[in-house]
């Protein structure tokens, strides 16, 4: 089964209850259907007095009555249940795709554009959920064509007859239908994700933008899918428009096929007056088109939606293990460590790297050469292609989620707040103080309305500040803190105070620092010196100081 249809089951799942409810509700309201042109018939015929058995017209009246009120009363219910069980499916679906996103490597993730993710998220999935209306809508759209066919059989064979012959020509026009409309709305959903992508790049960029002049050619950029966009969706209504007239067609030349041969059995006597009238309503029914587009047309967005979606569930998330870390110092170990990019090139080169706990280790070395990716390869930010890291002797690989996110903390020159409130972004779940005050931030906090409770939304903050925020979350890492360039945007003295606290003795966890700055790799107990993808030298700084291309990287 494709991974579209696989998804589409799963969403029928989430619905519940609703599934079978919406099916019962189906059946119900097509039986109500199919029954009230055989009653009002009889009816008639009570009326004009051609009826076989003597019969009140005001008792099949009343029927009528009771079939029209049934008809209301199951359509209202079904209009209720198919936005219930959609809005279930589409929440249990979102769960799902962003659990999922989060459980990724973040190389896959950032391969995509993050407007593309926003678009299956928001609005491919909101498609995909309306699997459950939809599968039932499908299971139910011919009831009322099959029962038509069975009824106008009974009333006359040869009016059964004349609906198949329709129903064929109807059946070929459908079939073209969903070929074209699928085509069309796959590639509309794919100039949506790209045109939303480029809008995500532009807006996180707007400043530069704006800085250099260049808004004019950045919306070009932007809009650079609207043909395209133009062109699946002038499509799509095409093929629409195009089914439409012609079952516009269609339909009165079937119902005008049933008129004549309903009025040739009624001219010889074959047919009542009520069993003519009931024929007509038949007919209508069953080559009424407009039901059966509808439904083709949902079913081929909820297939599109669901492709989009299941493209991501399809990627293989982060495998973790199952156990937690003995006592220990955070001795951080890097053993025949392979990394490559997408094209096959090594970027990590048979890295061996064995950092006792407790150490500070400065990561030096020139622009491009490892230093960021040897940082998210020790913390398990990224997986090496081959080799090995282990924490206190345990592979990184072999850790709960839980005990890798205690035992490692990671800040970073840009941090991204996460978290309704201050306080939610710095402590994670724990007392946001102390963190805040060794991160030099807790000042900054008090001044702010609500202190820690403060909202994260709309919150106006410099580039420093968010810095010390996000290198306080780090700071709850029990045993490995890893910064990546984690001070570069703090004013002199306060990142003096901050390196003081980071670095001093009375820090027990081993720590990582990124940096580009001398006096960091001067306080350091070792310097692990990066160039080209290798690690060149593990010693102190002043031994590797000697070197005159050791001192070159911090001239550069």
């Amino acid at each position: 089964m494709p991974p579209a249809d696989r998804l589409a089951m799963r969403a029928v799942a989430f619905a519940g209850w609703w599934t079978p409810a919406l099916a019962v509700l189906a059946v119900v309201e097509a039986a109500a259907e199919l029954a009230l042109p055989a009653v009002l018939g009889r009816a008639v015929d009570a009326a004009v007095g051609t009826a076989p058995r003597s019969a009140s017209p005001g008792g099949w009246t009343a029927i009528v009555v009771a079939l029209v009120l049934v008809l209301i009363g199951t359509r209202a219910a079904r209009d209720y249940g198919t936005g219930a069980a959609g809005a279930r499916s589409v929440a249990a679906l979102r769960h799902a795709l962003t659990r999922h996103l989060f459980a990724l490597d973040p190389r896959t993730v950032s391969r995509r554009p993050a407007g593309d993710l926003v678009g299956r998220l928001v609005g491919q999935v909101a498609d995909a959920g309306q699997a459950a209306p939809t599968v039932v809508q499908a299971g139910s759209v011919l009831l009322p064509t099959l029962g038509s066919l069975v009824a106008l059989t009974l009333i006359d064979p040869w009016l059964g007859l004349t609906f198949v012959a329709g129903l064929l020509l109807l059946a070929v026009l459908l079939r073209r239908f969903v070929s074209e409309a699928s085509d069309a709305v796959a590639g509309y959903q794919r100039a949506q994700g790209d045109l939303a992508g480029r809008l995500v790049e532009a807006l996180t960029g707007a400043r530069t933008i704006t800085a250099a002049g260049t808004a004019g050619r950045e919306v070009d950029r932007v809009l650079t899918p609207l043909p395209e966009l133009r062109r699946h969706g002038g499509r799509t209504w095409r093929v629409l428009a195009g089914a439409a007239a012609r079952g516009a067609l269609l339909s009165p030349l079937l119902q005008l096929a049933i008129i004549a041969v309903g009025g040739w059995l009624l001219s010889a006597g074959r047919l009542t007056p009520g069993e003519l009238l009931a024929a007509l309503q038949y007919a209508a029914i069953g080559a009424g088109l407009g039901a059966a587009i509808a439904a083709v047309n949902t079913a081929v967005r909820v297939r599109a939606g669901c492709g989009r979606a299941a493209e991501i569930l399809a990627e293989p998330a982060r495998r973790h293990g199952t156990r937690d870390l003995p006592p220990g110092s955070g001795r951080l170990e890097l053993c025949g460590v392979d990394v490559r990019g997408d094209d096959g090139q090594p970027l990590l080169d048979r890295v061996d790297l064995r950092v006792p706990g407790g150490t500070l280790l400065a990561v030096v070395g020139p622009s491009g050469a490892g230093k960021s990716l040897l940082a998210a390869v020790a913390g398990r930010l990224r997986d090496p292609d081959s080799g090995e890291v282990r924490l206190d002797g345990v592979p990184l690989r072999e850790l709960t989620p839980s005990a890798l996110g205690r035992a490692v903390g990671y800040g970073f020159e840009r941090p991204v707040l996460v978290g309704e409130t201050v306080g939610a972004a710095v402590g994670c779940g724990d007392d946001p103080v102390p963190l805040a005050r060794s991160a030099e931030v807790h000042d900054v906090v008090q001044r702010l309305p609500e202190r820690y409770r403060t909202p994260l939304t709309g919150l106006a903050l410099s580039g420093g500040e968010r810095q010390r925020l996000g290198l306080a979350r780090a700071l709850r890492a029990e045993r490995l803190l890893i910064l990546d360039d984690a001070t570069s945007s703090l004013d002199t003295v306060t990142e003096h105070r901050v390196v003081d606290a980071l670095t001093g003795h009375h820090d027990q966890r081993t720590r990582v620092v990124v940096s580009h700055r001398v006096g960091t790799a001067a306080r350091a107990d070792l310097v692990a010196w990066v160039d080209g993808g290798r690690v060149r030298a593990v010693a102190p700084h002043e031994a590797l100081w000697d070197d005159p291309a050791y001192r070159a990287v911090f001239r550069s």
